[in-house]
């Protein structure tokens, strides 16, 4: 009985939990912090006050300010990523993505205008700007390996470099202008754009 209880208690509980939910914490007072204030407005120490906690957990888990709002970003706007089989074909995999960004976007919904201003935020701050594009970097390097993995890059209807980037181009696209205007960028408008990148390639 002691022994079972000492297992699920708190203490017990892997450290990785523990720095996940307050992580988690962190992000949720930073996120309804800039709601309230804005980005330029928004200090750690309120970042902190807000979560219960003391800056020193924020430089715990963040080196930074700017690294705390790139975290906000992958937390509330995370990667589409559809669900494919490897070896499937490049039709497939574009089908795959279409439905996969038209579930996310309820999601993005959500966080859209959170999105929007980090964005304009990030335009008028350079250094941030460079980390962001590190990052940027890094999620495409990923996106590359992940598409050849899938498919062969025969298959694709350019180099795999350039495509992760026409097709994260193409989903942010598509769900901003779906979300501003809904009427105009129906479902299918969405399974046509990536149903076209499959097209080009048929046709070469």
């Amino acid at each position: 009985m002691t022994q079972k209880s000492e297992a699920n208690s708190p203490r017990r509980q892997p450290k990785g939990d523990k720095r996940d939910r307050t992580r988690a914490k962190l992000l949720e007072a930073a996120r309804s912090l800039i709601r309230e204030k804005g980005h330029e407005q928004t200090t750690l120490e309120e970042i902190a006050e807000r979560a219960g906690m003391t800056t020193g957990a924020i430089y715990g888990n963040f080196k930074n300010r700017d690294e705390l709002f790139i975290s906000l970003g992958q937390a509330y706007w995370p990667p589409i990523k559809p669900q494919v089989k490897q070896g499937s074909s490049f039709a497939e995999i574009m089908r795959a993505m279409a439905e996969a960004t038209i579930a996310a976007i309820p999601d993005r919904r959500a966080a859209a205008v959170g999105r929007l201003t980090g964005l304009a935020y990030t335009l008028t701050h350079e250094e941030l700007r460079r980390q962001v594009t590190e990052f940027t970097a890094q999620s495409y390097a990923g996106g590359e390996r992940w598409l050849r993995a899938m498919t062969k890059e025969e298959d694709l209807p350019m180099p795999a470099d350039q495509l992760v980037r026409v097709l994260h181009a193409l989903i942010e696209g598509l769900v901003f202008q779906r979300l501003l205007t809904p009427e105009l960028v129906p479902d299918e408008v969405i399974r046509a754009a990536f149903a076209a990148l499959a097209m080009k390639r048929d046709n070469q």
